[in-house]
């Protein structure tokens, strides 16, 4: 007997050092492609697929199994909250209408289409088994469409488009992969209890991710240690999904909702300084969280289709088929919306033109699936209620797989060019004319603050004195540099206790003007971010004493 439990307690250590061995190899991996792809200008994800699949077709290799709980607890959770909290509300208030419509409508119709095609193509498929599949691939995926969106300087309110879809349409898909399940599973399912389940998922879900995310915000603001601070900001996407999945509701809704509601009070939550500590330790999660998933995601297709029925292996064409097919719908929902001003989105004047049909190609061929639908394709369940396999499982995992490649490979390689191509790329003049019209305001602000001070006495005259020639020498670069380029920022030099505390002072005053200047729409969140973390990066200096 003690041999027998040393025996499993070794199988396990063993297990477990090979876990850690082909995790570390995704890791060094990732870093390789993506130093690749830095020198090749082609996006991340789409190469990291693409190794991917080429070292999962290397004989000898282990086969490597994600379960779905791996990739739902500890891969989305964080890749959705910093997907979410990047998100510019102002521009997404914008374009609800379309957001609406697309991670609605659209994801239903796709599923739809994508049930009927695989029903009509794989000989003895149900239709409800097609419907599953449908509902995986339907829906566009926020870490994907982030990933590739970061590289492209796409006009705010068009990235607000994309990136707000891809977050808020995977209610939709969840609530209709759930009832295709259901439907495929116990052969029917009522209207009613599809209803039932939306609004538990996705308003449940809804529900507990603002109220976590308020009493988060609670906690940040009377938390003063840097350290302790990142890691409640660490913490959270995994605190809201675990909760929201207790409660029965979507873990996804949740975290997605808490990540728009804390992205945009992340100024009045946190000092500068650990502002940035907080970004340098996501970027560095997500950078890794982001290689490992997408590699996983190439890794799979060979391993799945080794382990696939003989019969079944001749799924290339169905695939392509399916692609396709999603591509197309989206194609033919977008178009026809994209030319009703009204469900396309609020427009800022009433006679406003629609969008042209270079901004609409964009907004189709930025469709990529990913990460989300992978976990809800390792999902599908192995039987049914009877207890008698699930129909095609293999083949539908494998086809999800399948769609979520192209499009990471297709789309995401070609849609940089596409973009560049069409001229849809952000205006560079009015980016630098708005960055100089909030430096100048901030500073004034700062100036109206400095002022106060000087009437009340705050400090000594030559503390104020220096600190009006660093403003109005700002105020000076903004005016010469309003048509030049980039405005860099200089950093005054730190002259003692009083003028960090009263600098601090006036850092604060710019920050709240900045943000007015957003919610008066002088400037866009893009704008606010880049001028913000010039702050940012001067509060991190001045919040350390000089020695």
């Amino acid at each position: 007997m003690p041999g027998s439990l040393v025996g499993v307690v070794l199988a396990i250590l063993e297990a477990s050092v090979r876990s850690v061995e082909i995790v570390l190899g995704l890791v060094v991996l990732g870093v390789v492609v993506a130093t690749l792809a830095a020198r090749l200008r082609a996006p991340a994800p789409s190469l990291l697929v693409i190794a991917g699949v080429v070292v999962g077709l290397l004989p000898g290799l282990p086969r490597i199994a994600v379960t779905p709980e791996t990739i739902s607890l500890v891969v989305l959770p964080p890749l959705l909250y910093a997907a979410s909290v990047d998100v510019a509300m102002p521009e997404l208030r914008k374009v609800i209408g379309a957001v609406s419509a697309l991670a609605v409508g659209l994801v239903a119709v796709s599923a739809v289409a994508v049930a009927f095609v695989v029903h009509a193509m794989i000989p003895g498929i149900p239709l409800a088994a097609g419907f599953v599949l449908g509902a995986v691939i339907a829906s566009t995926d926020p870490v994907a469409v982030s990933a590739l969106a970061r590289r492209l300087r796409l006009p705010p309110r068009l990235l607000a488009l994309v990136q707000g879809e891809s977050l808020l349409n995977d209610a939709t898909s969840l609530v209709l992969f759930r009832v295709a399940v259901t439907a495929a599973a116990a052969g029917a399912v009522t209207v009613g209890g599809a209803a039932a389940q939306f609004v538990r998922l996705g308003a449940g879900g809804a529900v507990v991710g603002l109220g976590l995310a308020f009493l988060v915000a609670q906690l940040r603001r009377r938390t003063d240690d840097a350290v302790l601070e990142t890691s409640i900001a660490l913490l959270t996407p995994y605190a809201v999904y675990v909760v929201a999945e207790a409660c029965g509701t979507s873990g996804v809704t949740a975290v997605v909702v808490a990540g728009l509601y804390l992205g945009q009070r992340g100024v009045q939550l946190s000092r500068g300084s650990v502002r940035l500590r907080i970004d340098g330790v996501y970027d560095v999660v997500v950078f890794l969280l982001e290689s490992v998933v997408f590699a996983v995601i190439g890794l799979e297709l060979p391993t799945l289709v080794r382990e696939m029925a003989a019969a079944e292996r001749d799924f290339a064409g169905t695939a392509v088929a399916v692609t396709f097919v999603a591509l197309l719908t989206r194609l033919l929902w977008i178009y026809p919306a994209g030319y009703l001003p009204r469900l396309f989105g609020r427009t800022e004047r009433a006679d406003a033109p629609a969008p042209t049909w270079r901004v609409l190609a964009v907004a189709t061929w930025a469709g990529t699936r990913g990460v989300v639908p992978l976990a809800a394709a390792l999902s599908i369940p192995l039987t049914v209620d009877s207890g008698a396999p699930f129909p095609h499982r293999d083949l539908l995992i494998v086809l999800a797989i399948s769609c979520i490649i192209l499009t990471l490979v297709v789309q995401g390689l070609t849609l940089e060019p596409l973009v560049r191509r069409l001229g849809v790329t952000e205006d560079r003049s009015r980016a630098r004319e708005e960055e100089a019209v909030a430096r100048h305001a901030v500073a004034t602000a700062a100036l109206e603050r400095l002022d106060e001070l000087l009437d009340l006495d705050a400090a000594p005259p030559a503390v104020l004195e220096r600190l009006r020639q660093g403003l109005e020498a700002r105020l000076g670069r903004t005016r010469a540099q309003l048509d030049a380029g980039p405005v860099l920022e200089s950093v005054e030099p730190r002259t003692g206790p009083t003028y960090r505390r009263l600098r601090l002072d006036l850092l604060a005053v710019e920050s709240a003007r900045l943000i007015a200047l957003r919610d008066e729409g002088r400037i866009s969140e893009d704008t606010r971010r880049k001028v913000q973390r010039s702050l940012d990066l001067e509060d991190a200096g001045l919040s350390e004493p000089a020695e």
